[in-house]
């Protein structure tokens, strides 16, 4: 028996059966109540694993599913990341307009990320950017009862909850956050081979040079990173990366192709620090704070 453990939202029990349906022998989903289902800080990225990781310790679990997005960059000592299945799209998608540019002056968009909204506030200062907390179906309640006139979503969630239909267009111009739209499985050191046969080479290359970068960066829940690789032809990858003030009235990017294994993240951080990036960090720190 493989237990696999989980939060349990609709999405992320979505995810665990995704997975479950590609294992090998008895599977059984463990739901798993996280620190961010019981409005932990939206500002600690660990709310999200912390007990899914505590669990896979302990011995309760044998596999724990993540967004990619959600995994911080350093795990706990006895656990790895075992594999990263298949990537889904890591756009960002609107609901409830075609695009930012067709929003009137002052239309209000509902977001739960800082790095959408410093996106967003950087595209369009004219717009309002509001918080829209809650799980898919009720951030998308939300904007049916009008306490928004867009949202903003991750595709690759809606998708998997069978809701594409509810986007009305995708935003190309947001860069992703580092590993959105890819599942993350996390298991015991030395005990990923249950799941060995999941793991996508091209995904788990993208998101390692994400992840590489938002590390060398230094980055946190609390500065506004987006960070995007994707495969080009003979075996490149090109890193697209985003760094902002959470207002939106500073950023900087960069963009660059090169080897997955080759340190990828890490010269495409040293450019951007280079550039002037820890400052840039720092003050988006402070606005935060």
């Amino acid at each position: 028996m493989i237990r696999v453990g989980t939060r349990g939202s609709s999405l992320a029990l979505a995810q665990a059966r995704w997975v479950a349906d590609r294992l090998a022998g008895d599977v059984e989903i463990v739901p798993v109540t996280v620190a961010g289902d019981r409005g932990a800080a939206a500002s600690d990225k660990s709310r999200w694993v912390t007990e899914l990781e505590r669990a896979l310790l302990d011995r309760q679990i044998d596999i724990a599913v993540h967004s990619a997005k959600d995994v911080p960059s350093e795990l706990p000592a006895g656990l790895e990341l075992a594999a990263i299945p298949e990537r889904a799209d890591a756009r960002d998608a609107i609901c409830g307009a075609r695009s930012l540019e067709s929003l009137a002056g002052g239309a209000r968009v509902g977001t739960s990320s800082l790095r959408r909204t410093a996106q967003i506030r950087a595209a369009r200062d004219d717009l309002d950017v509001v918080p829209m907390r809650g799980n898919v179906d009720t951030r998308l309640r939300k904007l049916l009862e009008g306490e928004c006139d867009a949202l903003v979503l991750a595709l690759a969630g809606l998708q998997r909850l069978g809701r594409e239909d509810d986007a009305t267009g995708t935003l190309d111009e947001l860069v992703p956050a580092a590993g959105q739209g890819a599942l993350a499985l996390e298991a015991r050191a030395g005990e990923a081979l249950a799941v060995a046969s999941l793991r996508d080479p091209l995904a788990s290359a993208c998101v390692a040079v994400e992840r590489e970068l938002v590390r060398a960066l230094g980055a946190s829940c609390n500065t506004p990173v987006g960070a995007h690789a994707r495969a080009l032809d003979a075996g490149e990858l090109e890193l697209t990366v985003w760094i902002g003030l959470p207002d939106g009235s500073a950023w900087m990017s960069d963009r660059l192709n090169g080897d997955a294994h080759s340190g990828l993240g890490l010269v495409v951080a040293g450019r951007l620090l280079a550039a002037g990036a820890r400052e840039l960090l720092r003050e988006a720190e402070a606005q935060v704070a």
